[in-house]
């Protein structure tokens, strides 16, 4: 039966340890001279019998002081400013009445109206003879008859003032808008509305 271990020596923390070193060890007392190249200055854990290479020197402070920096010189700042002010609201145009002095045409409907309405025919005018007709129309041939011819004459009249714009269409149309009234009569609406004739 072996005997148990012996405790020969107390070792403190954080000291150094010289373990008892065999013959013929790298680093003993009769090791070789050859312990091999020097270990690079910082490597981490080194072989205990490779020298470790010294640590370089410091750098050599430079006996003259270093020049100042150079005037960096004068700043220019170059600043541009457009004072644009406010732009003028531009003024509201007025109504753009062409499309309707193009349509009525002034002086044209002038010369027709001073020849149709004027007492041209016997004292009677053109617009005269035809709201006279519309009249016979309506009571003669009906209401309803007096209301289609007066209407197609004045579609026929309008489309040809509208195709053909001369002095005469627009003479037609005014003899067929206004004399065509004969053909009206003021109950109308209320026989159209109610059926009540007067």
């Amino acid at each position: 039966m072996s005997e148990p271990a012996k405790i020969s020596r107390v070792i403190p923390s954080g000291e150094q340890q010289a373990w008892p070193v065999r013959p013929g060890t790298p680093g003993g007392p009769d090791a070789s001279p050859l312990l091999g190249p020097p270990v690079p200055y910082g490597t981490p854990n080194p072989p205990p019998w490779r020298p470790v290479t010294p640590p370089p020197p410091p750098p050599a402070t430079p006996w003259l002081p270093a020049a100042p920096p150079p005037d960096p010189g004068p700043i220019e700042v170059r600043v541009t400013v457009d004072l644009i002010g406010p732009q003028p609201e531009p003024e509201p145009e007025g109504r753009d009445w062409s499309w309707l002095t193009s349509r009525i045409r002034p002086w044209a409907s002038l010369i027709s109206g001073v020849v149709v309405l004027g007492p041209w025919f016997g004292g009677t005018s053109a617009v005269g003879a035809w709201s006279r007709a519309m009249h016979d129309a309506r009571t003669e041939a009906g209401i309803l008859p007096a209301y289609i011819i007066a209407g197609t004459a004045l579609a026929l009249a309008f489309y040809a003032d509208d195709r053909r714009p001369r002095w005469w269409t627009r003479g037609a149309l005014l003899v067929a808008l206004v004399g065509g009234t004969g053909a009206m009569a003021w109950f109308d609406p209320v026989t159209a509305l109610t059926g009540v004739r007067p």
